[in-house]
């Protein structure tokens, strides 16, 4: 039987792409929305510009379509953490990783000091507790084997050297004291290694690499390539675990916009308090967003604007009766499923 994607690109007359102009259409109706607060709690956040706003959709051939400040540096922040959990999981298996951190919503903020009151685990790895009992499973001989390791993860990911800004670590470091708090509860409940100082360390370290829309783009795509990076064609996750991180992905999130943003969007993401979100339509894309101005939960409000309206015009939602992707197909030049 004939695949329609197959067909489409057959029928194709031009190598110009409608989904450049569709993410055109999105950046001006959505860039003078003034909602939302930068996040200052960690001091060099404060310093972003609330114009800043970029897209990226890259597609699990390499294709990518960016615009706006999309090639703008940001500290990656919470949209760490499915990627160092999917380290976890390829380092120790998930038993392993289960025996640790939960995969349960938990409602809360992403900073509560809060543990499942049956296992003691973190609730899941998304939010602050379950994402430190995460670097803490990060294997390494020594603190400094540990970092390499973690920056070896992102470069897969992204297709380029990673780079930890010195600045916003520092201002980590400096403001932690509730992760520090999260973590020593944790130790008290042996969910975390006598290491927990060094990954700590660690676990701030992440949150400091800086990427671009692009790059989230990039690593959104890896994960919808079945853990393969479209561009540099390198693994970057055994296939066996994509699973995983996408199913926790579309379950937690969002912080405690979790639920609604399933209901409302259906697609994995990850949103960060620097601003940007990773969303994956899985065998087709990722899609990468930055603008800083964030909603009360600490998602940023023109990027959950502009993912709403993508999952709506094309049928994106996970549930969405018959969805293969096409419509989305439709605006670009794909093979589905390599």
């Amino acid at each position: 039987m004939p695949d329609p994607i197959d067909d489409l690109l057959g029928n194709l007359k031009s190598s110009v792409s409608p989904m450049r102009a569709t993410l055109q259409e999105l950046h001006a109706k959505y860039k003078s929305v003034s909602d939302g607060t930068v996040a200052d709690y960690i001091p060099e956040l404060a310093l972003a510009k609330p114009e800043w706003f970029g897209l990226s959709l890259v597609t699990v051939d390499g294709d990518a379509y960016d615009v706006g400040d999309h090639a703008l540096p940001f500290s990656i922040q919470s949209v760490s953490k499915p990627f160092v959990f999917g380290q976890a999981l390829d380092d120790h298996g998930r038993d392993a990783v289960l025996a640790k951190v939960g995969v349960e919503p938990t409602g809360e903020a992403f900073n509560a000091i809060v543990l499942d009151e049956e296992s003691n685990r973190p609730f899941n790895p998304l939010v602050n507790a379950g994402a430190i009992a995460t670097a803490d499973l990060i294997h390494g001989k020594d603190f400094a084997d540990r970092i390499k390791r973690l920056m070896t993860t992102f470069e897969r990911y992204t297709g380029r050297s990673p780079h930890i800004d010195n600045a916003i670590f520092m201002s980590e470091r400096t403001t932690g004291h509730r992760n520090r708090a999260i973590a020593h509860l944790m130790l008290n409940f042996g969910m975390v290694s006598d290491q927990i100082a060094d990954s700590l360390e660690l676990y701030f370290q992440q949150c400091s690499i800086m990427v671009t829309a692009h790059d989230l783009a990039v690593m959104g795509a890896t994960l919808a390539n079945a853990g393969v990076n479209p561009v540099t064609k390198e693994r970057a996750i055994k296939q066996q675990h994509v699973k995983d991180v996408l199913s926790v992905m579309l379950t937690c999130g969002m912080y405690d916009y979790a639920g609604e943003w399933a209901y409302r969007v259906g697609l994995p993401a990850k949103s960060g308090v620097g601003g940007g979100i990773c969303a994956v339509v899985p065998g087709v894309c990722g899609i990468g967003i930055f603008s800083p101005p964030l909603d009360p939960r600490g998602n940023s409000v023109r990027g959950l604007k502009v993912c709403e309206e993508l999952s709506e015009r094309f049928g994106l939602h996970a549930f969405e009766l018959g969805f293969t992707g096409e419509k989305l197909a439709d605006q670009f030049r794909l093979r589905k499923g390599r």
